[in-house]
């Protein structure tokens, strides 16, 4: 976006020096700028799918899809003569809002195909097909297509199909012109749709001859085809013969897409929609008895499957691909069998009758054994159930525990009366007269010859 252009000057000054700077080609640098952002973004953004590389088709002479194989080159007499402005003019109104079915799938995108006069397409093979997983379809094989505008660049006529790649004034809907703060409004509004039209540029050597306009449809006529046709019939031109004359006669054949299907028989009266085993497919099922009833199963976009049943006759099972080799420039399928791998996804089928178990998984290789048990610690062995050693306190008695704490209680209940009587026969008290006690004695130590005697605590008060 483009807005400190103009600061503050009013609106009409906006306008004009806008103008003026446009005239003058100042703005040049931003429109390059803004140019090489939107490439940037989109080569970072983009991604492409290639198709069996190791065949050379991306210079578009390998072995790739019909539809985006080279063309065959047109024979169109071509006057010597530059095109003068009256005859310009003229191809403009002949061809402008022409309408045509489409031949090739035209990519959408800003490049477009290219085709020289009575020449070779640009890109073809894996560009080719590179530019159409990258950008998307504008236009299927059989699909109308409108001449929405035609242009004039030196040796160069250039077709917009379907409103063209690009939006009107795609640089004008970033640039904001206003008076006031936060007054900016865009030069073009923009509805935020996308353009989804294509490009197909006829480029002719040195500059562009007199031309008219069935020598102009001529010359487009490997991309784009202007006789009067009906759907089905622009749709199999498209097609190699057999394939052709099989939805002519509405036949269906394994392989098929499922435009194919209902060009040869229309759309079914049923749909049911099941899953076989880990593949989710759809039945489309044609016809009731006592006419014959189709089950055609398809899966994503093709056919894999078509089955036949017929009152008094046994079904008919096709399973073979029949259309993948026709689809080829050489009759080869699509992807190479030495450069290609299947794997199956999901949980594995077994037969319990004849096929054993999976083993249980395992850290260890096939192979390698333990140094220690190596016989128990195979994958699948088990080992003998080993308890700890059991302690003696791990279950105590309960009663020798009852036993024990009424032991214990009795031994201390009758230390406390030993302790009782003794501090009773401590205390002095009057002896009896029948008292058979000896008197106390004196505990007091007796003193030897020459020491100090003690001094008496014990002093009568």
């Amino acid at each position: 976006m483009i807005r400190p252009l103009l600061a503050s000057p009013p609106s009409s000054v906006h306008a004009s020096l806008f103008a003026y700077l446009c005239r003058r080609r100042a703005l040049s640098m931003a429109v390059a700028c803004t140019l090489l952002a939107t490439c940037l973004s989109g080569i970072a953004f983009a991604q492409a799918i290639t198709i069996d590389t190791h065949n050379g088709a991306n210079k578009g002479t390998g072995t790739v899809d019909r539809r985006f194989a080279q063309i065959q080159p047109t024979n169109v007499l071509l006057d010597k003569s530059q095109l003068d402005p009256k005859t310009r003019l003229e191809l403009i109104r002949v061809m402008q809002s022409e309408q045509g079915f489409a031949m090739r799938p035209f990519p959408m995108g800003h490049r477009g195909l290219t085709l020289e006069a009575n020449g070779r397409l640009t890109p073809a093979g894996e560009p080719y097909l590179d530019m159409v997983t990258e950008f998307g379809i504008c236009a299927k094989p059989g699909d109308l297509v409108v001449l929405s505008d035609v242009k004039f660049d030196r040796n160069k006529i250039i077709f917009e199909l379907n409103g063209g790649p690009d939006l009107k004034h795609r640089f004008l809907r970033h640039i904001q012109l206003g008076g006031g703060v936060g007054a900016t409004s865009p030069v073009v509004q923009d509805d935020g749709q996308q353009a989804t039209g294509a490009r197909l540029t006829l480029e002719f050597k040195g500059r562009i001859p007199e031309l008219t306009g069935t020598q102009v449809k001529a010359l487009l006529a490997p991309l784009i085809s202007f006789d009067v046709k009906t759907p089905i019939q622009a749709f199999t031109d498209t097609l190699p013969t057999k394939l052709k004359d099989a939805i002519l006669n509405h036949d269906v054949m394994v392989g098929m897409t499922t435009d194919m299907v209902v060009f040869a028989l229309g759309q079914p009266q049923r749909k049911v929609r099941e899953v076989d085993g880990q593949m989710p497919f759809e039945e489309w099922i044609y016809g009731a008895p006592p006419k014959p009833v189709q089950f055609v199963r398809i899966n994503g976009n093709r056919v894999i499957r078509v089955e036949i049943a017929k009152v008094g006759e046994p079904i008919e099972v096709f399973t073979k691909d029949e259309v993948e080799g026709l689809m080829r420039t050489d009759g080869s399928p699509l992807v190479a069998e030495q450069a290609t791998r299947t794997v199956k996804m999901g949980d594995v089928e077994r037969n319990p009758d004849t096929q054993s178990p999976a083993p249980p998984p395992t850290l260890t290789a096939p192979g390698e054994t333990l140094p220690e048990n190596a016989g128990q610690n195979q994958p699948g062995a088990m080992k003998p159930v080993q308890f700890p050693t059991q302690k003696p306190d791990d279950y105590p008695d309960v009663e020798a525990a009852r036993r024990a704490d009424q032991q214990k209680a009795a031994e201390a209940a009758a230390q406390g009366n030993d302790q009782k009587d003794t501090t009773q026969s401590g205390t002095s008290r009057p002896a009896s007269p029948d008292s058979t006690t000896p008197p106390a004695t004196s505990s007091a130590p007796t003193a030897s010859p020459g020491s100090t005697p003690p001094s008496d605590t014990t002093q009568p008060h």
